[in-house]
């Protein structure tokens, strides 16, 4: 039996999963995407855990798919194949999903299918010497996990755009001046950082901030009029209003 591709541990409520192939710069294959999605489905349905953190183990967050695993490489019109295409395709959508925040602790590379990946997470803290990329133009491939849906609407389309057809890297500053990660940190204090934003969601109605996030997820994918929409007729289950008003004025 293949060892494990990643680690799950849980602390203070914060469940951590982390890409644990760092000889290979936790490149994606497989194994890895099928386990990610397992531990995604278990955090869904585990009442001690209200905030996700994924990240990875060495010196990367994920250097994109494993391509010395594709064996197809010519029938496959630039895709990595549906042995690929499937689990991330299922991993994705359990992330949108979950009813939890999801926040990717960046602590290094971040490329091709990882940055694909790393558009589906909530929120998003990077060590300032992380540094991100699209190759997907450079090794021949197109996008097939969302990056040319998802990318411009975050960044914008002429961004979009330059970052996906000159496949250059960029910084942690530029992602976010861009748009597309939430904080900087310097590379010593990541976790600590990282700690203090899951703490800070927290200390708020999870049931409140899980119907934040499905309304962001679907009003993305429509118009802002059906947005509006949703914002008014969606039911959510929100059972701690009265107990949080209850101490409305109080100093927190």
């Amino acid at each position: 039996m293949a060892d494990p591709t990643l680690t799950v541990a849980k602390d203070d409520r914060i469940a951590w999963i982390t890409l644990n192939r760092p000889e290979k710069m936790n490149a994606l294959n497989p194994q890895m995407l099928q386990e990610w999605h397992r531990a995604i489905l278990d955090t869904r349905d585990d009442d001690e855990v209200g905030v996700v953190v994924i990240t990875g183990a060495g010196r990367a967050f994920c250097a994109g798919v494993d391509l010395t695993t594709v064996t197809d490489r010519e029938g496959q019109g630039g895709a990595v194949g549906p042995d690929y295409d499937q689990p991330a395709h299922e991993l994705i959508q359990a992330m949108l999903d979950l009813p939890k925040v999801i926040i990717g602790m960046i602590n290094g590379a971040c490329i091709a299918g990882g940055l694909e990946l790393m558009l589906a997470f909530d929120l998003v803290v990077a060590s300032d010497d992380a540094r991100f990329r699209d190759p997907h133009t450079n090794w021949g491939l197109r996008p097939s996990w969302g990056m040319s849906q998802r990318l411009p609407r975050i960044v914008g389309l002429m961004r979009a755009r330059e970052l996906s057809f000159t496949a250059r890297f960029f910084s942690a500053r530029e992602a976010l001046a861009m748009g597309l990660i939430n904080r900087v940190v310097p590379q010593d204090q990541l976790r600590q950082q990282t700690i203090h934003m899951a703490k800070q969601i927290l200390g708020n109605s999870l049931e409140s901030v899980a119907a934040f996030k499905s309304l962001y997820n679907r009003g993305m994918a429509t118009t802002l009029a059906k947005g509006l929409e949703l914002e008014q007729e969606t039911d959510f289950s929100i059972t701690d209003t009265s107990d949080r008003l209850a101490n409305f004025g109080e100093p927190s």
